[in-house]
């Protein structure tokens, strides 16, 4: 079943019928009326990643739009923080119809409010509107009968995004360096090539697939792995280079073949970036606190809006500069940043370039290899996974064994069920899924996914071997739970 919430409309493209996402796109801009961001006449900018899927969402969208007398503008195939982007910095609408991360027989449509993302607040107040529709302009099926032809992309939307990176690093911040992008699928791997390329640096395109590849960065495939350990060596690579579908979680390898944690790039990052203030989910590795490099850290659940709500709590109190990151690596920009004369203006929304594009600078203007930059981190190493096709009720009835009234219960009961994995637990965080700190401090975090019937687990302790032992030992755990 498709289903609302903050990331958006999301489900199986088979439920995703034209109708279904015409009532969700009018009901989206029937709130924003209500709330006096959108007027008729108003442009509404439109965008799509590569799912197959994604043109006859994006038509029954355009449909949408018209209906409700706005002016739709298509910004192309391009990353969902360009789309983004691009809403925000004309104060429009604007919608991306993307499944990010997910497989490719899901899809979904991810809305912004003229300033910023939807937020949690937002939710009941799309939901209340009439979603009742005109029966004569559908099939039985929720097909429409006259789906409108989309206008041919404007450029200046994708241009205007790169533009943002190129101005602000320099055009030959990367001179010297040779980079593979593993362009998969990714509606950013034309332009990730395009941009470094820009930079300075020799660029190798690798691994470009017609069909459609769901990458998951916190949920890795095992030839993702190969791919990485492989390229790199075979044309000795500085670092290897790829986006999620909707290029807004970010993947990069440095020479050793190594794909780097969302969470260890986004410590990096905000540290290269002179953070102050750093906004992430509860699951996100702990050498951000361990480092002693932040002077505010604030930890959240999981998903952006939740991490762009402390932001702007920490903005309003006076903090700076902020930024945030999550788990996947999708990095946040609360507040300019300005640099040699550039400013970098803030994109409260995940982004998949400005991290990597970050470290690699970093590294290039220190002299030093890519993996050389983690050198002064504490060493705590994070691995996750999930189980997939685990249905969420399952998932929540499990974990009710572990939340009830008494926490003491609740430790004795998770020792008893995963003590063997890593000792006994001490501490539980129940902020998003439980999160249990153990007697040798490391962690084990399970969680329900919000966008798909997932259930995932992430571990962290001081070494990657120990991590990655845990995180399969406690899987399988897990996966009794089927039963």
């Amino acid at each position: 079943m498709a289903a609302f919430g903050t990331s958006g409309l999301r489900g199986l493209v088979s439920d995703l019928t034209d109708q279904l996402v015409f009532t969700h796109v009018r009901a989206f801009l029937r709130y924003l009326r209500d709330i006096g961001e959108y007027q008729s006449g108003e442009k509404v900018i439109l965008g799509g990643d590569l799912r197959p899927s994604t043109p006859r969402i994006l038509a029954a969208s355009w449909a949408a739009v018209l209906a409700e007398e706005g002016k739709p503008q298509f910004a192309g195939y391009l990353p969902s923080p360009a789309l983004a982007f691009a809403g925000m910095s004309a104060g429009v609408p604007s919608l991306m119809v993307t499944g990010s991360h997910i497989p490719f027989d899901r899809n979904g449509i991810k809305f912004n409010r003229p300033h910023g993302e939807l937020m949690k607040t937002d939710e009941a107040g799309i939901l209340a509107q009439d979603m009742h529709v005109a029966a004569d302009l559908f099939t039985e099926q929720g097909a429409l009968l006259h789906p409108p032809l989309l206008s041919d992309a404007d450029p200046r939307y994708l241009q205007i995004y790169q533009n943002r990176y190129l101005d602000f690093f320099g055009k030959e911040s990367l001179a010297g360096l040779r980079l593979g992008v593993y362009q998969h699928s990714g509606v950013a791997r034309d332009l990730l090539v395009d941009i470094l390329v820009a930079m300075g640096a020799e660029v190798l395109p690798l691994g470009r697939s017609a069909e459609f590849v769901s990458l998951d960065t916190e949920a890795l495939r095992p030839e993702d792995t190969v791919f990485a350990q492989q390229a790199v060596a075979e044309h000795r690579l500085d670092a290897l280079l790829t986006t999620d579908g909707d290029a807004d979680r970010p993947m990069i390898a440095d020479s050793t073949g190594r794909w780097w944690r969302g969470d260890v790039l986004g410590v990096l990052t905000a540290h290269t970036l002179g953070a102050q203030s750093v906004v992430t989910p509860v699951s996100s590795n702990t050498s951000l606190e361990l480092s002693g490099l932040f002077a505010r850290v604030h930890r959240t659940r999981i998903g952006s809006p939740y991490v762009i709500a402390a932001m702007q709590t920490a903005l309003a109190a006076g903090e700076g500069p902020v930024v945030g990151y999550e788990a996947n690596g999708g990095f946040l920009l609360g507040s300019p940043l300005q640099r040699h004369g550039q400013i970098l203006q803030p994109l409260p929304t995940r982004d998949a370039i400005l991290p990597m594009l970050t470290v690699l600078t970093a590294a290039k203007q220190q002299g030093i290899a890519l993996a050389a930059l983690m050198d002064h981190l504490p060493p705590r190493f994070t691995a996750s996974d999930r189980l997939q096709d685990f249905p969420t009720r399952l998932s929540q009835q499990h974990l009710d064994a572990f939340r009830g009234a008494d926490e003491v219960l609740n430790l004795t009961a998770f020792s008893h069920s995963f003590g063997k994995v890593a000792g006994l637990a001490v501490s539980l965080d129940h902020t998003d899924g439980i999160r249990v700190t153990l007697e040798n401090s490391s962690i084990i975090h399970l969680r329900p996914s919000g966008n798909a019937p997932e259930l995932r687990c992430y571990t962290e302790a001081d070494s990657s071997d120990e991590a990655e032992r845990m995180l399969r030992a406690t899987l399988q755990i897990m996966h009794g739970w089927r039963h």
